[in-house]
């Protein structure tokens, strides 16, 4: 941490044996310890990294890369000696013997042929009520095994309590119990030996039912799903066992050697939608639907016969095989390959870690590269009380509706493109008292007040990171556009957009108060040049676009927000504005240092602006003639919070605004549907609202007590229901499910 002024220092490196001495022997030397009458108190440096992470920096190995063992340094580990159920065993000496292979080296770029695993289960219910592990029985479980790269499954399997009926194209195994029935798909699972297992909303129900069931029915030692055969792993309602899912008390699941993608929570962080059932999900990417069985369906189906369980198993496999589509058509396998090999990590560790250990991965890298390493940074509970910075600029918006086009320009990749101009980093921060030590010539003063030394003096290693990262995406970009072979396009475009949330991410690294590296003299210097440049950007263009100038109008920055600006030159077609957009964006682009860049973006016309980050138009991206979409951001058309009436109503009011130009037709309709609502006319399920209760609710009705300090209907409606049941609290689930 800080500009070293080219001073080196010694450090002493400690190896043990075991990894789990590493965090004892940190915490003997962070809280300090006698030694021959000295107290000796230090800071650790780079102790605080994951074991398979640290082995894979040491070794130039990446998650999802290929990596090799010379013919000689290895030998075969016979059968009865293995301690996985890999087909094949090494066993190598010297880890030093294990070579990583670079994924941008053409030869390595292809992805291993990967066994994917779908599976889906049913269970008895009682009543309408969700299944309970306890006391309910999964009654049907259903497998599809596929290749990442086939087109068609290796297998289809269905696994039922009492006969089913045949399935074409499936094989069929019925059980008398339902403990046969688990022991037989624990055997399937480790027989077809799946590198990615899948489903949707598997990790937080179907792993954890299966897990449940197993200790209601007695099975013991149940639940040996990963590759590894002999462990020590001590299961805790903290740690996951490398032999079991996962614990009882803890609902997640942990299987060593086989990466979990549960469909749903890759879903809800990528993508915003009005709802996550499976059957909404296949419609909006798959446009299909998928088998309609109602929960309060499945007892009689169970119960009646053999054919009406074949119907049973049927819905489940459906299930099995749209979340296997659905990783399909989202690109989801070579998204998640790309991200760990750009990153450095696990792929595991794209499910189950955050953002801060991939930038992590990378500093720890080039810093190995570079001579440095990295402290453990250690905040005491309540040290970062009140910390703040300022954030992005955000120009005020001059709400209205705009009937002449409107302009966007935005700055490329603005944050990390910051970074690298102004050479911030933490190896080139000056602290104040320091800086006296340096001439003018070799710093600048951020508009934060912060000091870095300048490129020529020391290139900082973030910005060298940036650099290569937003090289590489170039790259990468550039390939996808030549190649035609669709796989590799896939993963070259899966990598260009790894690079990209990788390069954004960096500067989030630096602001999270309680991360890995927190120093807010990065975050808060990148945001200050940031509202620097949106706002000399305003000024640029509303000085020079102007009628003395020779042009129509004088130009008007109407909106800004953190890398963006939308202008309205006053032009009357779509044509003019791009022109102007793309004359303006080169104009002010040479007020910056390089690599810092704003570029036309696309043209409204027309264009309504309501609030900040809530706005909508029609778009035109470089076809003057011809717009793409009606775009709508944070407006009700695209929020998840509110009921399909609200939805339709404004969805058809900006169909009749903005692309029918008809105000009175908009205002018209609004007040015959607000008339019909009064009258009744609405259909009750126009008007349900789908919301979740995640924090503590309001206690005594004292609301400083709640978390939610917003009025909200579905909170005051569970305030409600929580009164009439005599203030019992109410879980989750029924909860949500009350509320829908």
């Amino acid at each position: 941490m800080y500009y070293d002024f080219g001073k080196k220092s010694e450090f002493l490196k400690i190896i043990t044996q075991s990894p789990k001495n590493v965090a004892t022997l940190r915490k003997v030397f962070e809280t300090g310890f006698n030694f021959d009458n000295v107290i000796i108190k230090e800071m650790t440096y780079e102790s605080n990294i994951p074991y398979a992470l640290r082995f894979m920096i040491d070794r130039g190995i990446t998650g999802m890369s290929w990596i090799e063992v010379p013919g000689k340094k290895f030998s075969i580990v016979p059968s009865d000696n293995k301690v996985s159920h890999c087909q094949i065993e090494l066993e190598v000496e010297d880890p030093m013997d294990v070579i990583g292979h670079s994924y941008e080296n053409p030869m390595y770029t292809k992805i291993a042929s990967l066994r994917i695993l779908s599976f889906d289960i049913e269970c008895m219910n009682q009543g309408n009520h969700m299944p309970q592990a306890n006391k309910d029985p999964i009654v049907t479980i259903c497998c599809v095994l596929q290749g990442h790269d086939k087109a068609e499954p290796y297998l289809r399997q269905v696994f039922s309590l009492k006969e089913c009926a045949p399935v074409i194209g499936t094989n069929v195994k019925s059980f008398k119990t339902e403990k046969e029935l688990l022991y037989a798909w624990e055997t399937l699972m480790i027989e077809t030996d799946p590198d990615i297992i899948t489903g949707y909303n598997t990790y937080n129900f179907d792993f954890p039912y299966i897990l449940e069931r197993a200790h209601t029915l007695g099975l013991k030692n149940y639940g040996k799903l990963s590759r590894i055969i002999k462990t020590t792993s001590k299961v805790t309602s903290n740690t996951f066992s490398s032999k079991a899912l996962g614990t009882r008390e803890s609902k997640e699941t942990y299987i060593e050697g086989r990466v979990q993608m549960d469909m749903l929570q890759i879903i809800l962080t990528e993508t915003k939608l009005p709802s996550y059932t499976l059957n909404s999900v296949s419609r909006h990417f798959l446009s299909k639907q998928k088998e309609e069985v109602h929960h309060s369906m499945i007892n009689r189906l169970f119960e009646k016969d053999e054919f009406s369980r074949r119907k049973l198993a049927l819905y489940c496999l459906k299930d099995a095989y749209l979340a296997l589509e659905l990783m399909n058509k989202l690109l989801s396998v070579y998204n998640v390959t790309e991200m760990a090999r750009v990153t450095g990590v696990p792929a595991s560790y794209i499910f189950k870690r955050g953002q801060q250990v991939r930038v992590a991965s990378q500093l720890y890298r080039r810093t190995r590269d570079e001579g440095f390493i990295i402290p453990c940074i250690h905040f005491e509970k309540g040290t970062d009380d009140g910390i703040q910075y300022e954030g992005a600029t955000v120009i005020k918006p001059l709400t209205g509706f705009y009937e002449k086009p409107v302009t966007t320009l935005d700055f490329a990749s603005l944050y990390p493109s910051v970074m690298i101009a102004h050479n911030i980093c933490y190896t080139t921060l000056v602290p104040s008292n320091k800086i006296s030590q340096l001439s003018p010539a070799q710093y600048q003063k951020s508009p934060s007040g912060d000091y870095f030394v300048r490129k020529e003096v020391k290139e900082g290693l973030l910005p060298s990171i940036l650099e290569k990262i937003l090289e590489a995406r170039k790259r990468a970009k550039d390939l996808a556009a030549k190649e035609e072979d669709q796989l590799t396009k896939m993963v070259l475009d899966s990598r260009q957009l790894a690079l990209k949330i990788s390069a954004n991410s960096v500067y989030g690294f630096t602001g999270a108060v309680r991360g890995i590296l927190p120093c807010l003299a990065i975050s808060s210097s990148v945001t200050a040049y940031g509202r620097e440049m949106i706002l000399e950007t305003k000024k640029s263009v509303e000085e020079h676009y102007i009628k003395e100038n020779g042009y129509k109008c004088n130009a008007e920055v109407i909106y800004g927000d953190t890398d963006s600006v939308m202008i309205l030159f006053g032009v009357d077609n779509v044509k003019e504005a791009m022109e102007l957009g793309k004359d303006a964006g080169a104009r002010v682009t040479k007020k910056f240092m390089r690599p810092i860049k704003l570029d036309y973006e696309k043209v409204y016309d027309p264009y309504l602006l309501l609030t900040k980050k809530r706005y909508a138009g029609l778009l035109f991206d470089n076809d003057p003639n011809k717009y793409r979409k009606l775009d709508a951001k944070g407006i009700e058309t695209v929020r998840r919070d509110n009921c399909l009436l609200v939805k339709d109503l404004v969805n058809t009011s900006l169909e009749l605004i903005i692309k029918k130009r008809d105000k009175e037709g908009a205002l018209n309709y609004c007040k015959e549907m607000i008339s019909d609502l009064f009258l009744g006319k609405i259909d009750i399920s126009n008007l349900i609202i789908t919301k979740g209760i995640g924090k503590r609710t309001e206690e005594n009705k004292d609301a400083s007590k709640s978390k939610y300090k917003a009025k909200q209907a579905h909170v005051a409606l569970a305030n409600r229901m929580k009164e009439e049941n005599n203030g019992k609290n109410l879980n989750n689930v029924r909860c949500w499910t009350k509320c829908r």
